[in-house]
């Protein structure tokens, strides 16, 4: 089911978006080589109760897998989506994705970011880059009366026009008061498909994107998405809302 936010949830949700973003704030300046990934997701849980925050991914359960063991997913090189940290060390020239959503007062900002661990390497940067601006394309095409295709057919084409390629299966999704809500959106086109996008439609896009071939597998953790070819990936993502001048971002600071 869609929902329709109010003025009085999208300034919830627009709280919870600012929270958010300053959780990834800080977990952003925390990324360095020697860093694990277990700490930084101790890092997300401290940030979160200081801001009067809760976690949203830890105990998450969307199948009859294991539920989600921790606040954030720390995917790392050839790792796309819901990578669990631990005890991995990063290290000089990783490329590290951090995906994190805030719950505030039962309404759920949700945000991702990719970086160069102690800079990256120029792989890493370029298709970072390209990640970022398909996530750009991509809230540029959510606008009153487009449809969800619209989104998916901006992101791939812009994306394989630079040279690489995008997940297929795995996109952004509507969120408010649960993380997940109707409608899935894809990273693929073709654009006038799916659903109509309306004012106070809240949604979470996010682009995933490989430096080889589409195809992904999740390793036996039952969780953790990689790309099948073992090459490079990226993800980014924002929450937004639909308002009648079009896309609004929630999860900025």
């Amino acid at each position: 089911m869609i929902v329709l936010k109010s003025k009085s949830e999208i300034a919830l949700m627009r709280e919870a978006g600012r929270i958010n973003a300053l959780v990834l704030a800080e977990l952003r300046e925390a990324v360095h080589p020697g860093v694990t990934t277990a700490e930084l997701d101790a890092l997300a849980i401290s940030v979160q109760q200081k801001l009067g925050a809760g976690p949203v991914f830890q105990g998450y359960r969307p199948h009859s897998g294991p539920p989600f063991p921790a606040v954030i997913t720390t995917c790392v090189n050839e790792e796309l989506v819901h990578g669990i940290p631990g005890e991995r060390v990063l290290e000089d020239g990783d490329l590290l994705t951090v995906d994190c959503a805030s719950n505030y007062r039962g309404y759920i900002g949700d945000a991702a970011f990719s970086v160069g661990v102690g800079g990256g390497t120029e792989a890493v940067a370029q298709l970072i880059g390209v990640t970022e601006e398909a996530l750009a394309v991509g809230i540029a095409a959510a606008q009153p009366d487009s449809r969800v295709g619209d989104i998916g057919a901006a992101i791939q084409t812009f994306v394989e026009s630079k040279g690489y390629s995008v997940v297929r299966g795995y996109g952004g999704h509507g969120v408010g008061r649960t993380m997940h809500e109707e409608p899935h959106i894809p990273n693929v086109g073709p654009s006038g498909r799916g659903r109509r996008l309306r004012p106070g439609m809240t949604i979470a896009i996010e682009p995933m994107v490989l430096a080889g071939d589409h195809e992904v597998i999740t390793l036996a953790d039952q969780w953790t998405v990689v790309s099948k070819d073992g090459k490079l990936t990226a993800h980014c993502e924002h929450t937004i809302v639909v308002t009648e001048n079009g896309p609004e971002i929630l999860t900025l600071l």
